[in-house]
């Protein structure tokens, strides 16, 4: 073990002592790995040096050669990833199978969604986003990710616990009248037409009927596939009924798949930042969607410790001091040394949380 000035930390290198921000929080835990990101934090925060692991004596160079490149970042999938990752190639599969005209292989999938909630408390809405996702890819990693925010608002919103799973199962197949969409329409890269996109609203319809016979799940889960894109005020599809008779899993999934779909990246925009996507879900909670569920969806989402680091949208990176439960999305940071109140300084809004406080 020896301390290092973090001009001469390699990429690679193992950190040996808890690192601390001027204010006392945890920057980054005993173990942590450097890569680019720590990297970056670590100059940002003006640390002048940290504690490394001393490389094993025998250690031969080749294996220090590769830590000298971030393409070959050291890098572990965590379970709850390796899960995630297997839901969505079952999904892609079923998908397949559907358009072929097969049957919904029911348990295969409920099978596949208990051994990702079984890693649930792993995962965080606003640093979980998959990374180069390609377009056709794109429905199944959203409804993978819906699962988890509607396993997640069922419990928030104290619905019983037979209501979970279900839950889940609503967030998982209520895109799946997607897959007797024309595939010309589903992946096209340009503004659908008026026609095409009458066309598309179908799966909402094509959803449930897919679903109606299916015994292992209960009527909300079909429901949620019909009425996923019905909104609070009667505006929504296809049939434009109230807020009162839009099931919860439905309103669970509205927010969901709203959230998930904004904040991922697509081949013809960046990935908005949570933190603007929860203040849209607070904008159209007046009149679209469920306020208590939103408001619910808001407040646990954003419920970080203080201490944790963030990059705002000028690029600064700071660390939150004080979250005020009036403006969940807009936490004081402190920014070397400068406090930034994003309630009062508008312009600014954190673009990306980097690492979490862990206690």
């Amino acid at each position: 073990m020896g301390t290092v000035a973090v001009s001469q930390v390699k990429l690679g290198d193992k950190i040996a002592q808890d690192v601390l921000t001027p204010l006392g929080s945890v920057l980054f835990h005993k173990g942590r790995v450097i890569t680019p990101r720590e990297y970056e934090i670590l100059q940002a925060f003006l640390v002048p040096s940290v504690n490394i692991d001393s490389p094993t004596e025998n250690a031969d160079e080749a294996n220090q050669d590769k830590f000298q490149e971030p393409a070959k970042e050291v890098y572990i999938k965590s379970a709850l990833i390796e899960q995630y990752d297997l839901t969505v190639l079952l999904l892609k599969k079923v998908f397949n199978q559907m358009m072929s005209g097969m049957a919904l292989p029911i348990l295969d999938l409920r099978n596949q969604l208990e051994a990702l909630l079984a890693h649930s408390h792993e995962y965080k809405m606003m640093t979980f986003s998959p990374q180069n996702v390609p377009d056709e890819d794109y429905l199944f990693h959203k409804s993978a990710m819906s699962a988890l925010s509607c396993y997640m608002l069922a419990q928030w919103n104290n619905q019983p616990r037979k209501d979970w799973m279900q839950s889940a199962l609503a967030g998982l197949l209520h895109d799946i009248g997607n897959s007797k969409i024309d595939r010309s329409i589903l992946n096209k890269p340009t503004k659908l037409t008026p026609e095409e996109v009458e066309d598309m609203k179908r799966h909402t319809v094509l959803g449930y009927q897919l679903l109606k016979n299916v015994a292992a799940i209960n009527e909300g889960v079909k429901l949620a596939a019909l009425q996923h894109h019905e909104r609070f005020d009667g505006s929504g599809y296809p049939l434009g009924i109230g807020s009162e008779k839009i099931h919860p899993y439905a309103k669970f999934v509205a927010i969901s798949d709203i959230f998930n779909a904004m904040t991922m990246k697509r081949a013809y925009r960046k990935a908005t930042s949570p933190y603007l996507v929860l203040e849209q879900l607070l904008s159209d909670s007046f009149g679209k969607l469920d306020p208590a569920y939103v408001r619910i969806f808001v407040e646990k989402a954003t419920q970080f410790n203080n201490g944790t680091i963030v990059r705002l949208n000028d690029g600064r990176i700071g660390e939150i001091i004080f979250s005020d439960r009036d403006h969940p999305t807009r936490p004081w940071v402190s920014v070397s040394g400068t406090i930034v109140n994003l309630v009062h300084e508008r312009r600014f809004y954190i673009e990306e949380v980097l690492s979490k406080h862990q206690s």
